[in-house]
């Protein structure tokens, strides 16, 4: 019981990436949980209050050598109408800032990935979880992301000529929590993945502090870690 409930305090408090598509698609799972109540479970399980991340942002070819380093401060502010996303980038473990912007939600993502990693905006904004058209992928329903039985959906981007792609979306059966993300090509194969692989206590929160994001096919991977969190 002490290990569930310090999943649901985790995912609570983090801020946490095609017509052709051949894989059938329903409205709701077996067990009759609707698949918008999935997408609403994930969006619930992000922080209301203004909150400040720090760490870093580092990623490595498929031997593991370290290609590029970055330190960032992310600050999320969910309490605000429109929503605000602001991120700097810096050299690691150094002052000089390289990158700084901000995202209003809703509104434009800009194009292209943060700095030359595998990590983008959508991964920062996490938009997809607004997404219009949920639906389940009938074929991966009660796939596992580590041990975690999840229910599968696939959204839709609110603008096709916007150039964003269709998600697939993993959420904890148990408590909700978005375990993984990919986005999809026009034809529904995966372009990109993110996911979480690891959690640590800071202060009274749990959160994941280790998320992965790959660019498939790449011969790399990107790692985002967080050192810090406080509230704002």
């Amino acid at each position: 019981m002490t290990d569930r409930k310090g999943k649901v305090a985790m995912c609570r408090r983090i801020g946490l990436s095609a017509a052709l598509l051949l894989l059938p698609a329903v409205a709701s799972a077996g067990d009759g949980v609707a698949a918008d109540k999935v997408l609403a479970d994930c969006r619930a399980m992000l922080p209301t209050r203004p909150v400040e991340l720090s760490g870093a942002i580092v990623m490595r070819n498929r031997k593991g050598i370290v290609r590029s380093e970055y330190g960032y401060v992310l600050m999320l502010d969910r309490s605000k109408s429109p929503a605000e996303i602001s991120i700097v980038i810096r050299e690691r473990d150094g002052t000089n800032v390289l990158k700084r912007a901000t995202l209003k939600r809703p509104g434009a993502i800009p194009e292209g990935n943060v700095m030359d990693t595998d990590v983008t905006w959508l991964d920062l904004s996490m938009d997809y979880l607004w997404w219009r058209n949920p639906r389940y992928e009938a074929e991966r329903e009660g796939e596992s992301v580590h041990g975690q039985k999840c229910r599968v959906i696939l959204v839709d981007p609110p603008d096709a000529a916007s150039g964003a792609h269709r998600m697939r979306l993993w959420a904890d059966m148990k408590n909700g929590c978005l375990m993984q993300a990919e986005e999809l090509d026009a034809e529904g194969k995966a372009l990109r993945r993110l996911w979480g692989t690891r959690v640590k206590k800071f202060g009274d929160r749990w959160m994941a502090n280790v998320l992965e994001t790959e660019t498939l096919g790449s011969g790399r991977r990107t790692k985002i870690t967080v050192e810090s969190l406080r509230e704002l």
